[in-house]
């Protein structure tokens, strides 16, 4: 029988995505985006394009990288990430 904890415990798989909630939206219109690793949700027509190109900005940053979102280590990372993107 082996630990749960031990070396012989498979490795679960990270998973990470960005939530992006517009809260502007007073328009009557439901806006929604769906990204590999992202959601985007309400917002104005403005407020939503740009939750749009903050998120392909990052994901262009992780790409030039050669980097997935689960794969940032921490926070000072993902800032430093976001702070090359442009934002």
């Amino acid at each position: 029988m082996s630990d749960e904890r031990g070396p012989g415990r498979e490795q679960r798989r990270r998973f990470a995505f960005l939530l992006g909630l517009g809260l502007d939206g007073k328009d009557g219109h439901y806006r929604q985006t769906k990204g590999e690793n992202f959601l985007l949700v309400g917002g104005s027509e403005k407020t939503h394009a740009v939750l749009q190109d903050k998120a392909l900005s990052l994901n262009e940053e992780l790409r030039r990288r050669g980097k997935r979102l689960e794969d940032v280590e921490g926070a000072e990372e993902m800032r430093d990430i976001a702070h090359d993107a442009g934002l």
